[in-house]
C-alpha cells in the first residue's frame, strides 16, 4: 500500500482547545485511515513550521484526498502539505527506469 507524510499546522484557536483539553488526536485519525482501507502509523508533534507529520497508508492518492478535505474541512488546520513517499525499492526501480531514458535539456542562445 502507498505510503503518504502529511504536515499540518493548526490554527490558534486548535492550539488554544488541546491546551485547555489536551487529547490524543491519535484515534480519531486512525478510525478514518481504516474507514478508507488505510493505516495510521504514527502522528508526531514537531517544532517549525508545521505543528505536526503523519505517517499512513493509503490505498490509492483519491482515498488520501478525501482524507485530507475531510480533515481541513473540520476547521482547526490552517497550513497542509501531504508528500506521496517512495520505498528505497521503488526508488531503485525508478533510478533502473531513468538510466534507459533520455531528456535534452533546454539549449541557451
Amino acid at each position: 500500500m502507498p505510503l503518504y507524510m502529511t504536515q499540518f499546522a493548526y490554527t490558534t484557536e486548535a492550539w488554544t482547545a488541546l491546551t485547555k483539553n489536551p487529547e490524543d488526536r491519535r484515534e480519531g485519525l486512525r478510525a478514518m485511515m481504516e474507514k478508507l482501507g488505510g493505516r495510521l502509523i504514527e502522528l508526531y508533534y514537531s517544532l517549525g513550521e508545521y505543528d505536526g507529520v503523519l505517517l499512513y497508508e493509503g490505498p490509492d492518492d483519491i482515498a488520501i484526498a478525501a482524507a485530507v478535505i475531510a480533515t481541513v474541512g473540520a476547521g482547526h488546520i490552517k497550513a497542509v502539505k501531504t508528500t506521496k513517499l517512495l520505498s528505497i525499492e521503488d526508488t531503485l526501480q525508478a533510478l533502473r527506469k531513468a538510466g534507459d531514458l533520455t531528456y535534452k535539456a533546454p539549449s541557451q542562445r
